[in-house]
């Protein structure tokens, strides 16, 4: 019986590669080869182990057992699966684990805090899609007292990728202390807002993502995720 075939960025993303949207960005590239051949369109009809592909020359065999990790990245590591001189990468952390294992969305190299780490590309591709509408929540640190001009200027929002977004939640908690939850994920969200309402960034943590809270995990530490973990990113 001939092996089902799927799209090319559905095949990849279920062997672990990266993400849905993840993999077709390495399609359109022209670093995917099937039977020889660079592929750059993601609805490519393959299957496995009937065709031999690769990214980046190395050959994806099978479909990787699913696993799922909540970590709470320390500063100064970046979330990529490419290395750039020296510079630490999450994926350091999991040294000993033999997966694929990518992040879920990014951190900014000095942002801390929570981040899922899988090989599981569809999974991946349902928390960072904006049909999801979950809301990340992010706690800062600033060098002055937060004032009500402050959040006034930060709730209505900034010009950032060409498009105009506008936090869905922001709370002082001390004097310089306070909370930004945001849908869009757009690249350093949060440090521009921050910055355009004037204020200087001390230190910046992910602490939720949907329903799910960092809690008391350490920096620099990760742990297995549990089915309630998943349930709770949707909610």
């Amino acid at each position: 019986m001939l092996k089902e075939e799927q799209r090319l960025s559905k095949v990849l993303a279920s062997a672990g590669v990266a993400s849905r949207r993840a993999c077709e960005d390495l399609i359109f590239e022209g670093r995917v080869t099937v039977n020889g051949k660079v592929v750059k369109v993601p609805q490519t009809l393959v299957s496995l182990p009937g065709d031999l592909i690769t990214v980046n020359g190395h050959e994806i065999k099978k479909t990787q057992e699913k696993v799922y990790y909540i970590l709470n990245k320390p500063s100064g590591y970046t979330c990529s699966q490419k290395r750039i001189g020296r510079k630490k990468l999450v994926l350091d952390l999991f040294e000993e684990h033999p997966e694929r294992l990518f992040t879920v969305g990014r951190l900014d190299r000095d942002t801390t805090g929570l981040i899922l780490v899988t090989n599981d590309g569809h999974f991946a591709n349902q928390v960072i899609h904006p049909s999801s509408n979950i809301v990340k929540e992010y706690l800062i640190k600033v060098q002055q007292e937060v004032s009500h001009e402050h959040l006034q200027k930060i709730s209505k929002g900034a010009f950032i990728e060409d498009t105009w977004v506008k936090p869905v939640k922001i709370q002082k908690v001390r004097k310089g202390t306070l909370k930004i939850g945001v849908k869009e994920g757009k690249k350093r969200e949060v440090r521009l807002l921050i910055a355009k309402a004037g204020l200087d960034l001390q230190e910046i943590s992910r602490i939720r993502i949907g329903g799910l809270l960092l809690g008391t995990l350490p920096e620099g530490s990760y742990r297995e995720m549990t089915e309630k973990d998943k349930l709770a990113i949707f909610q």
